[in-house]
């Protein structure tokens, strides 16, 4: 079954639609490169469309009826919105329900040492990263410090123009013989990333010197010196940060740089972190957009951590999101034990999520015929998962038919996929965690070139036409 090109489908108005909203994604993925900047960059674009705080409506005894909107956010990385309708949330809900954590590099708790000359950050990776791709790249440092009396510092060095980078050292190639004999997962070890941030050190005067030297001594401490100790007056300067702070920050080492139109036809973006704040962005969107009167109650998850397992307190297998149902319930009148269950076992998903795209650098590693392609509109995974869908949530036929129809109804481009031939790899998503409430769960979303890559590809088609998607699915009546 041949799927359309979807550029083919769009007249003068649709490109016009079509280029406001990538360059809206494009400002998302350069605001929000990590999960606490998403949160702060959705929650900022939702309350000037009429979202209220949920906690707040609770705190003032307040009640929800059909059209009010409500968001609540989880350790500022983890979002639920949610849009009352017309019928009971007994009757369930839309859900569009995306991740807005990616690969990258964390900075560890006891990172700052000093070695041949270099200031280094020692780092710990997160997520699944092809290790090499991270070397001999400008980087840039993104992350907040809570200092001991709850003070938060934000960090954001490396984006601006007059802004440093930093950067991980690879081996020169004059000497890599032995290096790129190597398997690739092994060419740059774990240890091996860790990031260079210095390299003058400090100049202080004699009576500088002496200064510190009393200081040390009062708190019978070594004086630092040389390039470390240049880090640490710049860190205090321009943060009021010790070298202590690391312990209680979250400093995240991403691609310096924003999203970039690619190709000579300005027909894709190539940006950090598109899986997933491209699914992220079109189904926060789409719940903007969508009509004021709406069947079912609609609802957009976002959430932290599913590149490690969806665990933790901000991931998907926590009860945060069954928590803010609950709440919502209550705030409707219709709470108890019972119906919040037959609330999230009625409710319909779309687990917006990015799918491999085609690439024909790399064939052998895909199934032609079911494959996703750059252009050919949002894609359907009926399952994911690895060898024998291993992991995976495998969507039922008719609640495929149900999207069949509604898509269709709609003129929207769509097409289905596996990630990969069988048994060549596999992965997973958050579909499998809401599916065990009984509910109808489909991966479904936007492809992608050089996923989990630090620069990663998209068609500015697939972003419009998801978005498109995620509307007729927000405004469909359920199964």
């Amino acid at each position: 079954m041949e799927r359309k090109v979807t550029w083919e489908t769009y007249d003068a108005a649709h490109l016009e639609k079509l280029e406001k909203l990538n360059q809206e994604y494009r400002e998302f993925l350069d605001n929000g490169k990590t999960e606490r900047e998403c949160i702060d960059t959705i929650v900022n674009t939702i309350e000037t469309e009429g979202y209220r705080e949920l906690e707040s409506v609770i705190a003032e005894g307040g009640k929800l009826q059909k059209g009010d909107k409500v968001y609540s956010v989880c350790m500022n990385k983890s979002i639920a919105m949610f849009q009352i309708g017309e019928k009971p949330l007994t009757e369930g809900m839309n859900i569009l329900g995306a991740h807005i954590d990616s690969p990258r590099i964390d900075v560890k708790q006891n990172p700052l040492y000093e070695d041949g000359g270099f200031a280094y950050l020692d780092t710990h990776y997160y997520g699944g990263v092809k290790k090499y791709q991270w070397v001999a790249l400008p980087l840039a440092l993104h992350g907040v410090v809570v200092k001991k009396d709850g003070t938060t510092i934000e960090v954001n060095v490396g984006e601006n123009e007059d802004d440093p980078v930093f950067f991980i050292s690879d081996l020169l190639v004059h000497l890599a013989g032995e290096q790129m004999e190597k398997k690739a997962s092994k060419v740059i070890e774990g240890e091996a990333l860790d990031l260079i941030v210095g390299s003058k050190p400090i100049f202080l005067s004699k009576e500088e010197k002496e200064k510190r030297e009393k200081e040390k001594d009062e708190n019978k401490e070594k004086a630092k010196e040389g390039v470390m100790a240049g880090i640490l007056d710049i860190l205090k300067e321009s943060y009021d940060m010790e070298e202590e702070d690391f312990l209680s920050a979250e400093l995240e080492i991403v691609p310096a740089g924003k999203a970039r139109e690619a190709g000579f036809d300005r027909s894709m973006i190539l940006g950090y972190g598109q899986d997933d704040r491209v699914c992220a962005f079109t189904s926060m969107r789409a719940m903007l957009d969508v009509g004021q009167s709406i069947e079912k109650t609609l609802c957009c998850i976002l959430v932290d951590k599913e590149e490690i397992g969806s665990v933790g307190a901000t991931g998907m297998q926590s009860r945060f999101f069954e928590n803010a149902v609950a709440e919502l319930m209550n705030l409707t009148g219709e709470y108890s034990e019972l119906n919040v269950r037959r609330c999230l076992a009625r409710c319909c998903m779309l687990s917006s999520d990015v799918s491999a795209g085609y690439d024909p650098s790399f064939a052998s590693c895909f199934e032609k015929k079911n494959s996703a392609f750059l252009g050919k509109g949002m894609v359907f995974n009926k399952f994911t998962g690895s060898r024998g869908k291993s992991g995976s949530n495998d969507a039922n036929a008719e609640y495929i038919a149900y999207l069949r129809r509604i898509m269709d109804e709609k003129g929207i481009v769509y097409q289905t996929a596996e990630l990969g031939k069988v048994d060549v790899g596999g992965g997973g998503t958050i579909a499998y965690i809401l599916a065990e409430y009984g509910m109808n769960v489909i991966d479904s979303g936007v492809p992608v070139l050089n996923m989990h890559a630090p620069w990663e590809a998209t068609s500015k088609a697939d972003v419009y036409e998801t978005y498109r998607g995620y509307i007729a699915f927000a405004e469909g009546a359920g199964m």
